[in-house]
């Protein structure tokens, strides 16, 4: 059958001699069934033998570039398997020795580099790219022995513009241990290209050869050159002679063709953004395998931004046409910006941190930043602030700290007044992310209560925007970490304040009509309650309470999954304060609770309302609440009930055993959770009576609970059916509401 298909593929009258050839699909599909066969060796010797490899050639310049693109995967697959499948001993250049499927497509890379079609030689250079990249065999270098000649011909050939696939070429080469110890010229190729491609064609080799740990060095200081061509030139144009070192040596050759990239209003901004991409993706290796000469770097980052807003008045005529390019560019402003906050992680550049804030004040004073610009030069501004404080160690530096601060915090004040709701959310974000890295620090603080931004933080609470409001909700719960919860708060009434803190966040959870104020105060609740701050036990269970009767009634299922999340670690702190567990850093105790712990949490836990919170979750109409109530609910009968007592329990008890959501849904209209249990009188579940939960605990089969919640259909596909059925599942039974249903 498999020879019958292939005579059809590649036979003629096969599909080629067919109308249908002309739909693309139809071609892709052919390569799509080729492809699929290349793991036979019969298939491979009728592909060769019966005309199919020229058909794949052809497809190489397919208008379809997914055609095109399949046809270049697919001979790169015959040709290793070809080789891989019919050799048996090492191979060299000489034609005879590679399998004769090999040969043909090696002979057809050859042919197309040496003819005088562009396109065909930017087939075969796609292929060889491709090739390189996913095959790492020693084979591949005695193939690129017999070709690099014609390949580095095309450095300097200006009649065929290959430049930008030589780069990709030698990039995907380079990355293959094959050629880290090649004995041909690749090395020397290499450097070439990087002296002869365009900047914009040189640059992403060169910062592929620099995220190399085994290029030779004198390559890498080349790659180090071309990246840095467009900074120093920046360098050299904001003053005339260059008032500090520069960013290369005086001897680095020749500059000309980059200024007159950065003299071009055409290729300026985008040489210049490229470049920036290019050093922050260097900055964010983890190991950066190359030193940085970042003094000049920042320099040159500070001019950059600086001929951007215009506070720059170069000397040099090609300082003057920079900057009238430049002037209020956004885009080259925020490649700016993301590098300078990068940089701030490097612990070496605090001789030139007071040119680096002097910069960014000024964008933060600036009427003429734009909303997208200001929120970089925040970002910015919050890595540096974090670096000087972590510098901040002489008398000198830290009266510069504390001016900085202070300046900060003024300016701060005019953008958290902003008519711009943008300006205003991106200010509260900025305070945020200040008070969660610096509120140990005391001059932070001084400075920070000292100032209006607290009072102003506070009133944006009743901001007319949704997204300002959350975005205040967050940072006056950071706030509560400095005026209230720390141990020596500084603000006056500190209780009554707290507790209008805490009432004003209350009453945005019950009352906000948009959904994401509310999902900020249940995440800062969480946050508070984490970190111990909501006082005593009997405090806690007052605060757990109250937040959880609101959360329950919420229509936004994020509100109510961060309601769980708050019940999970109250529960879990509970049950460590009176003993009943130890500490979940601790190592578990398998000794039985006793009665007395196990009865007062019960109460703590029915006095707060959680048992009908969690009950209610589990019969969610969202997956995820009722996902999450079942493993609290699982790890409370954990806590109460050892594995051996929890037997005993089921064996003996009167165990809903078998029971699903249907039955908990049931139970719970009709009052109690199992035959016997007590009700409140009200034909509802008593749930805050503990000897009726204990025995919920005991006797309902959460696993099984769980597993039903885990196989809801809407999870796994999300279609007509899908939903009917998870509609009738909730209703529970099917005979009475089917038709209606449907």
């Amino acid at each position: 059958q498999e020879g019958k298909l292939l005579v059809r593929l590649f036979g003629r009258d096969g599909p080629l001699s067919s109308t249908v050839w002309e739909d693309a699909s139809v071609r892709s599909g052919w390569v799509e069934g080729v492809h699929s066969m290349m793991h036979h060796l019969p298939a491979l010797h009728f592909l060769c033998n019966g005309g199919g490899i020229d058909v794949i050639f052809t497809l190489q310049g397919d208008p379809s570039l997914f055609v095109a693109s399949a046809a270049g995967q697919l001979l790169v697959h015959v040709l290793t398997f070809s080789v891989e499948s019919e050799t048996t001993k090492p191979l060299g250049t000489k034609d005879c020795d590679w399998p004769a499927c090999a040969q043909m497509i090696i002979k057809h890379i050859e042919d197309s580099l040496r003819s005088s079609s562009a396109s065909h030689i930017q087939q075969s250079l796609k292929l060889l790219s491709s090739l390189f990249r996913s095959c790492h065999a020693t084979w591949t270098e005695v193939l690129w022995l017999g070709i690099e000649k014609q390949i580095e011909s095309f450095l300097t050939e200006e009649t065929v513009q290959v430049q930008h696939m030589l780069a990709n070429l030698l990039l995907n080469m380079s990355w293959s241990p094959v050629f880290h110890e090649s004995e041909g010229n690749f090395w020397p190729l290499v450097t070439s290209a990087l002296e002869h491609l365009a900047p914009v064609q040189a640059g992403p080799l060169a910062v592929g050869i620099l995220r190399l740990y085994k290029s030779p060095q004198d390559v890498r200081i080349q790659a180090l050159t071309v990246l840095l061509q467009p900074m120093e030139c920046i360098l050299r144009a904001a003053s005339q002679p260059p008032e500090y070192a520069g960013l290369l040596d005086e001897s680095v050759g020749d500059l000309t063709t980059v200024e007159s990239l950065l003299s071009s209003k055409s290729s300026c901004a985008s040489l210049l953004c490229q470049t920036l991409a290019r050093l922050e993706e260097l900055l964010s290796l983890m190991r950066s395998p190359i030193d940085l000469p970042y003094t000049s770097l920042l320099r040159s980052l500070t001019a950059i931004l600086q001929f951007c807003n215009g506070f720059l008045r170069p000397a040099s005529p090609l300082g003057s046409t920079i900057s009238r390019i430049l002037i209020n560019c956004f885009r080259v402003q925020r490649s700016a910006l993301d590098v300078l906050a990068a940089l701030a992680e490097q612990k070496c550049c605090d001789t030139v941190m007071g040119s680096v804030f002097d910069v960014l004040l000024a964008y933060l004073e600036s009427p003429n930043t734009s909303c997208t610009v200001l929120k970089k030069t925040f970002q910015a501004t919050s890595k540096w602030l974090v670096s000087l404080q972590e510098l901040s160690c002489s008398n000198s530096q830290w009266q510069q700290a504390e001016k900085i601060l202070e300046d900060v915090f003024l300016v701060l004040q005019k953008h958290l007044c902003s008519p711009s709701w943008e300006v205003r959310d991106s200010s509260l974000e900025f305070l945020t992310t200040l008070i969660k890295y610096l509120r140990d620090q005391d001059e932070f603080r001084q400075s920070l209560l000292s100032s209006e931004v607290p009072r102003l933080t506070e009133s944006l609470l009743e901001d007319p925007e949704s997204y300002v409001r959350a975005s205040a909700v967050t940072a006056v719960g950071y706030l509560a970490f400095i005026t209230y919860f720390a141990p020596e708060s500084p603000v006056t009434g500190n209780q009554s304040n707290k507790e209008n803190t805490v009432a004003k966040l209350q009453e945005i959870l019950s009352t906000d009509p948009e959904g994401f104020p509310r999902r900020a105060v249940i995440s800062i609740f969480i946050k508070w309650l984490r970190q111990g701050c909501t006082g005593q036990l009997e405090d806690t269970e007052q605060f757990v309470s109250r937040v959880i009767q609101t959360v329950q009634r919420d229509l936004d299922w994020e509100v109510r999954l961060g309601g769980l999340e708050l019940v999970e670690i109250f529960c879990s702190q509970t049950i460590c304060q009176l003993g009943l567990r130890k500490c979940p850093y601790a190592p578990v105790s398998s000794a039985v609770p006793s009665s007395i712990h196990q009865n007062e949490s019960l109460q703590v836990f029915c006095r707060a309302n959680l048992f009908s919170f969690l009950y209610r979750s589990l019969c969610d109409c969202d997956k995820p609440i009722g996902q999450r109530a079942c493993d609290i609910l699982l790890s409370l009968r954990c806590s109460f009930y050892p594995t051996s007592t929890l037997k005993d329990s089921q064996e003996t008890g009167d165990s809903p055993s078998g029971q699903g959501l249907a039955w908990l849904r049931r139970t719970l209209r009709q009052g109690s959770l199992a035959q016997n249990f007590p009700t409140d009188g009200s034909n509802g579940v008593d749930f805050q009576d503990p000897e009726n939960m204990i025995i919920a605990l005991g006797t309902i089969e959460f696993e099984d609970l769980h597993d039903e919640l885990n196989r809801c259909s809407d999870h796994v596909e999300k279609s007509p059916q899908s939903l009917l059925q998870d509609i009738l599942a909730t209703v529970g039974t099917v005979e009475e509401n089917e038709v209606d249903c449907y």
